[in-house]
């Protein structure tokens, strides 16, 4: 096409175009949730539909002008991003906010990798590659820059007067911002990357008060982090398969019923490592205890973890390393290798182990355990979690849930065998996880209106005989975890909260 047409027609036509191959999530939310047979629906609908082609034109018409030749390669860049950020709202169910942004930021190039499917590479070039061809093929003319100011406020004044036409609906709109903003194109991952790294940068952590330690007993204190784990599925919490068989055999294991605060990985961290529920930034438990003299060791196949400051940090990667070879060494079994010679090593008596796992991390559930763990089969082995049957995909995660079982009882025979040590482990998940259910799938939905499976977790306990009782408390919380350590550790704090934890005094 070598024929050149006006800018602001540009501006329009590939507003249009973006709302017609971007906003089918957006349009099917609006329509499930307002009376379009309603006078308030019918001007809702419309008027949304107006303001998302203007918005949209009156940005590209900016960037185009500023910009020139560049502001297409952004138009483009823009275009690919939507077309993948399409691709997750329809395949998983997310909403691309804040949350679902930390979720895209903090991970890794094995997690991202995982995703990799033919379904994601359709998106990306019929929505994503041609839409960006066409962008180039149409020439434009450039707007005097009086008249581009004049169009620029025109469309501004148009959209505050829609605003304000609207205000029986502004209720509505408030009520379900957050959603609405997650499926805009492309002012979901735009706005929400800006206000990711606002609050992300916005301080330093803030110091705990300094803590003592006046008693010599032997404690050690093991932390087992889960990924993703819902207490739905463990037969620990009457699920009718027999996910614990080895858990449910131990003495001392004990359970209770929790919820996380939190869809995605590191806030769910932030929760358990946290003394109170805050939105400040405090010293975290691993890093409150190292500075107060205690012996920390931090393992993780697993990532977005905060800064810890230890020098007993160990990576997948250094994990694997040390693990000559063996089965276990590419599973999370390899968070064990070894870890029993560590602590007796050290020269200190109060010990915190923390074990980050990524036992039931999707979609790729089947690659989380070794062969000899798939206990219930068929098992679910696309990308494409909504491609397997219901049954293909449950039995996938329920997999992961009997090789968590294993690895928890291994770890509780490893630390029987430290005579001279009190020991307790407590296992709790960062998140749950939808299989499925209301067409969801994985986590990342904010928490204000998660479905239940990704918001209850499991709490699981284990005391070494006579190093003592635990309440009888049935419901407790990821912050219960860090009350609960300084108490079994016996670390004399200003801000321990004796009601907060979970033993008996």
């Amino acid at each position: 096409m070598s024929k050149k047409i006006k800018l602001t027609y540009f501006a329009l036509l590939f507003s249009f175009i973006n709302l017609v191959l971007y906003h089918y999530p957006f349009y099917k939310f609006v329509f499930s949730n307002i009376d379009t047979k309603s006078f308030n629906g019918i001007l809702l609908l419309v008027s949304l539909t107006i303001a998302t082609i203007l918005a949209n034109a009156v940005f590209f018409y900016i960037v185009l002008f500023l910009l020139r030749s560049f502001g297409k390669w952004l138009l483009a860049a823009f275009f690919i991003i939507n077309s993948i950020a399409v691709y997750f709202i329809n395949t998983y169910g997310v909403i691309i906010d804040e949350t679902m942004i930390g979720n895209i930021l903090n991970t890794n190039y094995e997690e991202s990798s995982s995703f990799l499917s033919f379904g994601l590479f359709a998106y990306i070039v019929l929505l994503g590659v041609l839409p960006s061809v066409l962008l180039f093929k149409i020439k434009f003319v450039r707007t005097k820059l009086k008249r581009f100011l004049l169009h620029v406020f025109l469309t501004l004044v148009f959209l505050l007067s829609l605003a304000f036409f609207n205000s029986s609906n502004w209720l509505w709109v408030d009520k379900n911002s957050k959603t609405l903003g997650g499926l805009v194109m492309p002012w979901s991952y735009t706005v929400n990357i800006s206000l990711f790294y606002k609050h992300k940068n916005k301080q330093k952590p803030i110091l705990l008060p300094n803590a003592t330690i006046n008693n010599t007993e032997k404690s050690v204190a093991v932390l087992v982090i889960g990924e993703s784990a819902r207490s739905n599925n463990f037969s620990l919490y009457g699920y009718e398969k027999n996910t614990n068989p080895l858990l449910s055999k131990i003495d001392n294991v004990y359970h209770y019923e929790a919820e996380s605060c939190a869809t995605y990985t590191t806030a769910g961290l932030k929760c358990i490592l946290e003394h109170k529920y805050t939105n400040d930034l405090y010293e975290t438990l691993p890093n409150y205890l190292y500075r107060n003299d205690v012996e920390v060791i931090w393992r993780t196949t697993n990532w977005g973890e905060p800064t810890v400051n230890t020098k007993n940090f160990q990576n997948k990667q250094a994990l694997q390393e040390r693990c000559a070879g063996e089965q276990r060494c590419g599973y999370d079994e390899v968070l064990l290798n070894g870890l029993r010679e560590q602590i007796l090593a050290s020269n200190k008596n109060k010990i915190l182990v923390v074990l980050h796992t990524n036992t039931s991390h999707g979609p790729t559930y089947y690659k989380k355990y070794p062969e000899q763990f798939e206990k219930f089969s068929p098992v679910c082995k696309s990308v494409e979690l909504a491609n397997c049957t219901q049954e293909e995909l449950i039995n996938a995660y329920d997999n992961t849930i009997v090789y968590t079982d294993y690895i928890l009882a291994t770890l509780i025979q490893e630390l029987k065998q430290l005579d001279e040590y009190n020991s307790s482990m407590i296992f709790i998940s960062d998140h749950g996880e939808s299989l499925g259910e209301k067409n969801l799938y994985m986590h990342g939905i904010p928490a204000s209106i998660a479905p239940k499976e990704q918001l209850d977790i499991p709490f699981i306990v284990w005391l070494s005989d006579d190093s003592k009782k635990l309440k009888q408390n049935q419901q407790h919380s990821q912050h219960n975890v860090f009350h609960s350590v300084l108490d079994f550790l016996k670390i004399e704090s200003p801000i321990y909260d004796p009601t907060m934890s979970i033993y008996e005094n």
